[in-house]
């Protein structure tokens, strides 16, 4: 029986990186960050730790990027700096290539789990309350865009598989992301992915591309696992006609500031737009902003707010409905939302 070419990438990779694999297996590792052939770190236990596994040498390392770079289409040479690829188990893999990294070839894997947590585990886990929940539940019933805003590592993507439990049985739900790590429970569901550009520097398609294309599949609901560039005026524009109960992630350190880095974003679509008029379209399009946090260990929200419409001086306004308070370890209740009466 001939073997497919992702069955014979998973092979060959396999062999490659058999000094790690150790840590590919264990599921307590979310990352690993590879310095160089013998300096090798990851992500356990919400901390990150030295290990003491390593490749030969930069030979052998070398020979586990050339494989990557082959299964996406890219050759190396001198002016391959860095590159993105994505494993057959669904691992990211970000690649930093000398003489840019000058530790030697730099790669991150972050490890797509196998299965994804529900909002009662995170209940349980005390990330969110149960108050909280019950909000979220009636927020998405409303169709309301959500917004989950966070650092690196927050476990933003770890929260919109989570909170995508509530959408209903009968939507139709189009995902649009960069590595493909959603893992809805819907059976409605089309999976998009961005594709790389190939040796030639052509073939590319992008977030804004599957934007586009997933506005002519009849959407109920659009899931943008992270914006980070142009992407995010198409998304504030279909959020803003008729795609209603839409969500993504944005790097941000306070709901406030997550409206503010949207507002960024669109802007490097390169459209003339009065920022008084982007401004409105983004506090039109986000109802509600998720705030994550990290402390020590412990994922969780740090805050709910509802986006208000801007002030008369033109700037963002939220009220915060819920805020995570240190001393008492626990995500409290601060106000209703003005549209309480339709929960």
């Amino acid at each position: 029986m001939s073997l497919s070419t992702e069955q014979i990438y998973e092979t060959t990779l396999g062999y490659f990186l058999a000094p790690i694999a150790s840590l590919m297996n264990d599921e307590s590792v979310r990352e690993i960050m590879i310095n160089g052939a013998q300096d090798i770190y990851v992500e356990q236990g919400g901390g990150l730790k030295r290990v003491d596994v390593c490749f030969d040498d930069e030979a052998q390392l070398k020979a586990a990027v050339t494989n990557l770079a082959q299964y996406v289409g890219l050759r190396l040479n001198a002016e391959t700096a860095r590159f993105d690829a994505r494993l057959p188990q669904g691992h990211r893999v970000h690649v930093v290539m000398p003489p840019v990294s000058r530790v030697g070839i730099s790669i991150t894997i972050r490890k797509h789990t196998k299965s994804s947590l529900a909002l009662a585990d995170l209940v349980k886990s005390g990330s969110i309350s149960e108050a909280a929940r019950a909000f979220l539940a009636g927020a998405i019933h409303l169709e309301k865009n959500i917004i989950i805003s966070g650092g690196t590592g927050t476990g933003k993507t770890t929260f919109i598989n989570a909170l995508s439990e509530l959408i209903p049985e009968e939507d139709r739900i189009v995902t649009i992301e960069d590595a493909a790590e959603l893992q809805l429970s819907q059976e409605h569901v089309v999976s998009l992915e961005t594709r790389p550009p190939d040796r030639r520097g052509e073939g590319a398609i992008t977030i804004r591309d599957l934007l586009h294309s997933s506005l002519r599949m009849r959407p109920d609901r659009i899931i943008v696992g992270e914006c980070r560039g142009g992407e995010a005026l198409d998304l504030l524009q279909a959020m803003n006609t008729g795609h209603g109960g839409s969500m993504s992630t944005v790097h941000a350190n306070t709901p406030l500031e997550s409206l503010r880095r949207l507002e960024t974003l669109a802007l490097f679509a390169g459209e003339e737009i009065p920022l008084r008029f982007l401004r409105a379209q983004v506090a039109a399009a986000v109802q509600v902003v998720i705030q994550l946090q990290r402390v020590g260990g412990k994922r969780s929200v740090a805050s709910i707010a509802e986006v208000l419409p801007l002030t008369d001086d033109g700037e963002y306004e939220v009220l915060e409905l819920f805020s995570y308070d240190f001393k008492q370890d626990a995500l409290l209740e601060l106000a209703s939302p003005t549209f309480a009466d339709r929960l």
